[in-house]
């Protein structure tokens, strides 16, 4: 992910003018990166060092996910919603 693909996420999901760190900007970021290596994994089955990265980054973010749920529901449910993760019910 370069710069300026990381700036705006933040620009869009940042709660005040200087977060940078929030929950839902850290999922954003961790969503952009694992959309990246699951791609990068359809073409290098056998990556298995990369293979590895990418669960360490899924289990990060489903954990800030629950904390988020717990903390405050309705945020937690829009986020869901724009990142187009969670199956929604």
């Amino acid at each position: 992910m370069d710069k300026e693909t990381k700036q705006e996420i933040i620009k869009k999901y940042q709660r005040s003018a200087n977060d940078v760190g929030s929950v839902e900007v850290q999922c954003a970021i961790l969503t952009q990166r694992i959309t990246e290596l699951t791609e990068h994994m359809k073409i290098h089955k056998k990556d298995n060092s990369t293979r590895y990265g990418l669960m360490a980054m899924v289990n990060r973010r489903k954990r800030l996910l629950k904390y988020l749920s717990k903390e405050n529901h309705e945020r937690y449910l829009s986020l869901a919603a724009e990142l187009g993760i969670r199956g929604q019910k």
